[in-house]
């Protein structure tokens, strides 16, 4: 069997491909790498396929008769707005001619829509086309009338999406700000206090705007605990933190600010929206999928193959290298002492890391965390795993992730590959993608985060 080719298929049948025709579904044989990554695969695409727009986002929009005499005017940002978007239109039940909008996604993830305009962007650094969307975007809803309604479709990726600065601060400035927040090593949480504090539609400010009409938020978890506030930098929810808040994040990391950023922190200048604005009071927030739901529908697919399924945790932060450790501690010890699981099992987990950039290689945290969970756990002979970014983009490669097994380091060392030395360079796209074990997918059109599988033989 082809392992790079059964990588970048996007979808396997799910029906145990690649495994035994006699194999027990309840009592797995030890499998072979090939069936190990075809299963480990499966898993991934079910997590995917958990959080389709498609799937998730029907459910929650409003119905004719709620909408009255007004308008449906949908506005939105993130990798899984486009396909949101096309969700709303396909399962609106009203007058089609009272449905308009304006969505802004990343490069790549645009979908076909009628009523409902698809701008594309840059991510993770903002771009101009971004800004011009959310200036148009802001011009639009101040426009609105108390009956009309505003479905705000927001997914991970929206912070960069939709750059709008305050006042005094130009798109160079955030720019420079994004590129020195994402090689810092902060958390998307610390990461999204700061860019609240420097937006002019982030932190609340486009519900604000939206002021009088009914604003419902459909949201697509990317963060670790589903904060709304963290989504996309919360452009339709009160913020509670604040630009001392923001300065001591900055601070903290020694990230060297423009001078008219640093003066709109300084003045307060930057403050959000906080709780209690009377102009956030006709606005709610729907979560409509979520990486916990993700990694319950992989659970559900390694129990159906006979694997017992453990999630860890579905919002592991820290830094990449340092939480492959930690797996890798957790994967050793099923291993070798059945705890505090028995094998035949798989470990789950969700979350974002984090990855303080030190080389100058091609990489993402995910991959970043495979390769330091592939050197920790030395080639066990009975360890497999996949790592990836369910928006199939970890870093700035479209590139969802990689797997390994138990010849991964062999494989490495005949190719004369250094583990090494790949991590302390951040290179682990080039690693994985030198040993044919890149995952690819392409645009999976959701972003429910980060997804971790760590398949341990009996």
């Amino acid at each position: 069997m082809n392992r790079e080719s059964s990588l970048q298929c996007k979808q396997l049948s799910g029906r145990g491909a690649g495994y035994s025709a006699g194999m027990n579904p309840a009592m797995p044989s030890t499998p072979t790498v090939a069936q190990a990554t075809v299963l480990l695969r499966r898993l991934f695409d079910a997590a995917v396929a958990s959080a389709q727009p498609a799937l998730c986002v029907p459910a929650h929009l409003p119905t004719p008769e709620a909408l009255g005499r007004g308008r449906l005017v949908v506005i939105g940002a993130g990798k899984a707005s486009a396909a949101m978007a096309q969700a709303v239109e396909r399962h609106w039940a009203g007058d089609p001619q009272r449905l308009s909008g304006l969505v802004v996604t990343r490069y790549g993830h645009a979908v076909p829509c009628r009523r409902i305009e698809i701008v594309e962007a840059a991510h993770p650094v903002p771009d101009e086309a971004g800004l011009r969307a959310a200036r148009r975007i802001m011009a639009r809803v101040r426009e609105l009338r108390e009956e009309d309604v505003v479905l705000c479709l927001i997914s991970g990726g929206g912070s960069a999406l939709l750059p709008l600065p305050l006042d005094g601060i130009t798109l160079a400035d955030k720019q420079a700000v994004s590129r020195a927040l994402l090689a810092s090593g902060a958390s998307i949480g610390e990461m999204n206090v700061v860019r609240r504090h420097l937006s002019a539609i982030k932190g609340g400010r486009l519900a604000a705007a939206c002021h009088p009409a009914r604003v419902i938020t459909l949201l697509l978890s990317d963060v670790p605990g589903d904060r709304p506030m963290d989504i996309a930098s919360g452009p339709t929810v009160a913020d509670p933190t604040t630009c001392a808040d923001a300065l001591a994040i900055v601070q903290r990391y020694g990230i060297e600010l423009p001078a008219p950023v640093r003066e709109v922190l300084e003045s307060g200048r930057g403050e959000s929206v906080k709780p209690g604005d009377a102009r956030l009071a006709r606005a709610e927030v729907r979560m409509v999928a979520t990486p916990q739901m993700a990694l319950e529908a992989a659970a559900r697919v390694a129990r159906a193959a006979g694997y017992a399924a453990h999630i860890l945790g579905d919002a592991i932060e820290g830094e990449a290298r340092d939480v492959g450790k930690v797996l890798a501690g957790m994967a050793l010890q099923v291993a070798e002492r059945g705890q505090p699981f028995a094998a035949p099992c798989v470990l789950l987990s969700g979350g974002e890391t984090t990855v303080t950039v030190r080389g100058q290689g091609r990489g993402g945290r995910n991959v970043e965390c495979l390769l330091s969970l592939a050197i920790a756990t030395g080639g066990h002979p009975r360890i497999h795993a996949l790592m990836g970014d369910t928006d199939g983009v970890d870093g700035l490669e479209d590139i969802a992730g990689a797997v390994m097994g138990p010849d991964t380091l062999a494989r490495a060392w005949a190719l004369g590959r250094r583990p090494l030395d790949a991590l302390a360079n951040n290179d682990g796209h080039g690693f994985f993608q030198a040993l044919g074990d890149s995952v690819v997918t392409g645009p999976t059109l959701t972003n429910v985060n980060d997804f971790r599988a760590i398949l341990i033989e009996g």
